[in-house]
Parts: C-alpha cells; sequence; structure tokens
C-alpha cells in the first residue's frame, strides 16, 4: 500500500493513507522525489509542504515517508559552505546541474571523501554522556571543530581511532549504551531542525557582544546570548548593517541565513563574504561562517525551514563552547512564508492574513538564543539578530509588533538618517536595549564615568529633540543661548560619537576602551559647553570642538590612550 498524492496547491500536496505518516515527517513527494515534510494529518488525509518547486507535479504521483524528521548533518566541513534553505550545499548542486537547481536533486551536506585530522581527547574504558568531548579536528585556521557525542547517546567507550585522517562516514569510536546496544560514532551526527539541542543549564547574559558600533555597544547593548530585532524600511541599511556586525563582532562563528531576500543582493553576498578578510585573524572572513541562502525566487517553503536550518546550525557550535552570531535576513520573509502556507491550507487567518500562531513561531525561533552551559560543561552562547522588513516602513505591522515581544535590543532604523548618510542609521530615541543593567560592571571595567556619561548623553538626545520641536515652529531665533548651547552639544555628539565611516580606517570599527574614552572626553567638552556664559559664536572654537568631532577618525582603536591625552593638550 503507497500513499498518493490526491491535491496540490502551490507548495502544499495533500495525499492519502495518511495513517502512513507521522507529524513533522520527512516524505519523498513524486517520482522525482522532492523533498517535503509532513504539517498536517486528518483521517484521511496528509499535508506536505514540499521544499522544491511543485511545477509538473501531477495528482496520482505517489509519495513515500521515510521515518524520519526533517534533519541536518552537524560536523566538520559546515563553515565555509554556503546552503540552500534544507541545508543542500549550492556549490555541490551547480556542479550537479549549473546555475539552475534541478527539482529532486539530491547532496549531502558534509562532503563524504574529504580527509579530517581526527586528535583523540578520550581514553577506552570511559563513561560517556550525551554532548561529552571525544575528539577535535582543526576544520580552518580559525576554529577547531569539537567533536561530541551525540545528545541522546550515552554509554561505555570501548573503542576509538587513533589520531589519524579520517572521513565522515568511517567510525572513530564504538560505545556499548546502557541498554547494552553498542553503536558506532562518526565525525558527524543529525540532528532534527525544530528540536531545540538540550543543555545543563541556561546562564544570565553578562558579557557584551562587541559590535564595534558605538551606538550599539554603548547607547543600545547586546549581550552574547542576547536577541536584539533591527526594523527598517526598504533602503535603512538593514542588510549592510547585518553585514558590519557579522564581520566585526567578537563572536566566534557567525551564521548568515539570506531567507527570502532579492536575489541580486543575496549574489552580492555571497561573492562578497568569501574576500572579506577576518579582523580578528588576517584570513578570510567565511572561514568561521556559516551561509544559508534562500532568496525569494526560491520556493516559498524552503524559506521557513531555512530559520531553523540555521538555528540548529548555531545550537551545535555553542555545544562546543563558542560564541555563535546568527544573522537573519530578514524575519519578515519568513513569515510571509508562513502566511502563505497557512493560506494554502486553508486556515483561518489572523491580523493582515497572517496564521494566529506567528507569534508563538516567533517565540519558539528567538527562544533557542541564550548563553548555556553545554552537556559537556562549556560556556556557549548563540546570540539572535533578526532583521524586519515591514511593508511600508509601518512598525505598526504584525511580523515587527510580536518581534518587540520577544527581543530584549530594538534597533529601529530610520529612513531620515539613512538618505543622510548617516550610519548605522539607527534611531537614538526610538531604539532600546534591555541588557544595560546586565552590561554595567564590565563597561565600568573600561571607564567608572561610563554609566554617568551613557546617561547624560541620552538626557542630553532627548532634550535636544524637544526643542528640535520648537525650531520647526518658531526658528533658532526662538530659543535662549543655553537651549541653542544644547542643539550645538546634541550635534557634536551625534557627528562625534554616534556617527561612523565605513571608508575610515580609524572609525570602521571601535574598541571598547576607545569607545569609553571618547564618550568620556565628549561628554566632559559637552558638559562645559552647556555650562559656559560666553557667546555661543564662538563656542565651537573655545571648546575645540571640531577637533572633538574629528577625534574618532584620527586616534586608532588600538591607540585609545591617546583620547585621554588630547584633552590634557595644549
Amino acid at each position: 500500500m503507497s500513499a498518493r498524492i490526491a491535491r496540490i496547491s502551490g507548495s502544499v500536496v495533500t495525499c492519502d493513507h495518511a495513517e502512513l505518516f507521522a507529524m513533522g515527517e520527512r516524505a519523498a513527494v513524486g517520482h522525482v522525489g522532492l523533498v517535503g515534510e509532513v504539517i498536517r494529518l486528518t483521517a484521511e488525509y496528509c499535508y506536505i509542504q514540499v521544499y522544491e518547486d511543485t511545477t509538473n507535479l501531477q495528482a496520482g504521483e505517489p509519495v513515500a515517508p521515510t521515518q524520519t524528521p526533517l534533519m541536518v548533518e552537524l560536523g566538520p566541513g559546515l563553515l565555509t559552505t554556503i546552503y540552500d534553505g534544507i541545508q543542500r550545499p549550492l556549490d555541490v548542486l551547480r556542479e550537479q546541474s549549473g546555475a539552475f537547481i534541478l527539482r529532486g536533486a539530491e547532496a549531502k551536506a558534509l562532503s563524504r571523501d574529504r580527509q579530517w585530522l581526527f586528535e583523540p581527547l578520550q581514553e577506552v574504558g570511559a563513561d560517556l554522556s550525551g554532548g561529552a568531548l571525544l575528539g577535535q579536528v582543526q576544520e580552518t585556521s580559525a576554529i577547531v571543530h569539537k567533536i561530541l557525542v551525540p545528545p541522546l547517546v550515552c554509554g561505555h567507550l570501548l573503542k576509538i581511532a587513533n589520531k589519524g585522517e579520517y572521513r565522515l562516514h568511517e567510525p572513530i569510536a564504538l560505545v556499548r549504551k546502557d541498554n547494552g546496544q553498542e553503536q558506532e560514532l562518526y565525525l558527524y551526527h543529525h540532528w532534527p531542525v525544530r528540536q531545540k539541542r538540550p543543555v545543563n543549564k541556561r546562564l544570565t547574559p553578562d558579557i557584551p557582544l562587541i559590535t564595534g558600533q558605538r551606538i550599539i555597544d554603548t547607547l543600545f547593548p547586546l549581550a552574547k546570548g542576547g536577541t536584539a530585532a533591527m526594523p527598517g524600511g526598504f533602503g535603512t541599511g538593514k542588510t549592510v548593517t547585518q553585514h558590519n556586525l557579522a564581520k566585526w563582532c567578537d563572536a566566534d562563528v557567525i551564521v548568515y541565513i539570506g531567507c527570502g531576500e532579492r536575489g541580486n543582493e543575496m549574489t552580492g553576498v555571497l561573492s562578497d563574504f568569501p574576500k572579506l578578510a577576518d579582523p580578528r585573524t588576517g584570513h578570510p572572513l567565511i572561514e568561521r561562517t556559516v551561509m544559508i541562502a534562500n532568496t525569494s525566487n526560491m520556493p516559498v517553503s524552503a524559506r521557513e525551514a531555512s530559520i531553523y536550518t540555521g538555528i540548529t546550525i548555531a545550537e551545535y557550535f555553542r555545544d562546543q563552547g563558542l560564541d555563535v552570531a546568527l544573522m537573519a535576513d530578514s524575519t519578515s520573509r519568513w513569515a510571509e512564508a508562513l502566511r502563505e502556507i497557512s493560506g494554502r491550507l486553508e486556515e483561518m487567518p489572523a491580523e493582515e492574513g497572517f496564521p494566529a500562531y506567528l507569534p508563538t513561531r516567533t517565540a519558539e525561533f528567538y527562544e533557542r538564543a541564550g548563553k548555556v552551559q553545554t552537556l559537556a560543561g562549556d560556556s556557549g552562547s548563540v546570540t539572535s539578530i533578526g532583521a524586519i522588513s515591514p511593508p511600508g516602513g509601518d512598525f505598526s505591522e504584525p511580523v515587527t509588533l510580536h518581534t518587540q515581544r520577544f527581543v530584549r535590543a530594538y534597533w529601529v532604523l530610520d529612513k531620515a538618517l539613512a538618505n543622510a548618510r548617516f550610519f548605522p542609521a539607527i534611531h537614538p530615541l526610538e531604539s532600546y536595549s534591555e541588557y544595560g543593567a546586565e552590561l554595567v560592571s564590565w563597561w565600568m571595567q573600561m571607564s567608572t564615568h561610563w554609566q554617568r556619561d551613557r546617561e547624560e548623553l541620552f538626557n542630553l538626545l532627548m532634550e535636544a529633540d524637544e526643542l528640535k520641536g520648537i525650531v520647526r515652529i518658531m526658528g533658532e531665533d526662538g530659543l535662549s543661548d543655553h537651549q541653542r548651547r544644547v542643539l550645538l552639544a546634541e550635534r557634536v555628539t551625534k557627528e562625534g560619537f554616534l556617527r561612523q565611516s565605513a571608508f575610515n580606517a580609524n572609525d570602521r570599527y571601535a574598541s571598547p576602551k576607545k569607545q569609553a574614552y571618547l564618550l568620556q572626553v565628549i561628554m566632559q567638552q559637552v558638559r562645559a559647553l552647556l555650562g559656559d556664559t560666553g557667546t555661543i559664536e564662538d563656542a565651537r572654537e573655545r571648546f575645540q570642538l571640531d577637533g572633538l568631532i574629528r577625534l574618532k577618525d584620527e586616534i586608532a582603536s588600538d591607540d585609545a590612550d591617546g583620547i585621554l591625552k588630547w584633552q590634557d593638550a595644549p
């Protein structure tokens, strides 16, 4: 008895003999074996979302269960590789079929031909639990890949391979499990994408993820293991900002998900990333990066799966005791895929046609971030940064509102700032971060004045924003001298601290020490400016404001002490 296709509605295929399938099971659809996943079961029918193009698929074609859920391969070879939404390596698919992916194309996520130099770190006779360290492989010049016991396997180590070169399909260990059965272990294992990987316990995120962008690190900091959302309309710089964060943040591994973005934009990412030099190692940045490319012209259901593929890979590197930064660009396209699939299933729509479970799915994604104690006892983290593309820049639409509920850092990209070529175009008053309190003690090690200076900067920006409303009505002539000094001070802080230039070698990245010292010196001068009783016309020269603005461009991050010397110079 075999199941046959009864109905086709876009990417959703309905077949009979539902008793043959289980929820979440992977299925082979049609004569060519398209990859699908069971998303609904009724007494009579099974509903499958297909992750490939269903064109030319016909009713009556067979559908075969696989007895396994949608899974990813986890092991050496993930780094430097570019995958599609269901973890098929695009370079292998290109060799098979050229520029266009053939329907039903199959490719192993990890190469079975490449040999890896395995170094064992356990001895025969050891009792191993899930997540324990077996050995290690030098995957790239930047990352030592730790080979872990699969999380659900535990037992007595009977054999372990000697140091040497092995392929992924060659066993490296033999374990007798608690039930008496023996199981071979390899350099890789599988894991379901929709299932969180287990940990010992979750820890409080108390160390900042340093991005090198002053407006983020100082005003709206993000902790390692934290969550952030970056909403912005078309042309506000979401993708550019995420690229900048990927290059400069101090995470060990970057997982970049291009989810539903335009093909030409993703092409630029795929061609630029391998050429970017890693500022930490000097080697190509791709050596510590996993990329998942699922553009807007690819099957929509694979867009929905790409988010889970990416977060599962990120959790795997976290379990090795590494800090991982996951960039999702953009979660709006993922939500649109949910909406389209929900419509195909004829579910009752909620706000703006999105399914009623949109908040639940959004929460499930972001809660998989976090700082944890791994099963091996190490500390690792996954930091999730999701871009949001609200239609027409409307931040009241459902995806933006629901995401805001589940993230603790919210960086609003402003159209007016982007048009003024202000980078990063993060609005300093509409954005916020809830990680400031946890990170104060860390930043106070850089400067004991950090918290005071930061609060005074916020107060200055808010006061200046109120005065700008008066200026729009009455003009600057209606302001007092002190109010005009406030506006002057605000311009100095924006140009001298919040704005950065990617074209200046000294300013494209600011170390924590440079940020803290620069903020300290600028706020000292601002306090002096606001307390001055002289004329406003010569204040710029009297307080060396032009030199203060140029300070970020003239002093490098590794010479941050020069900032403190500047204020003592005659």
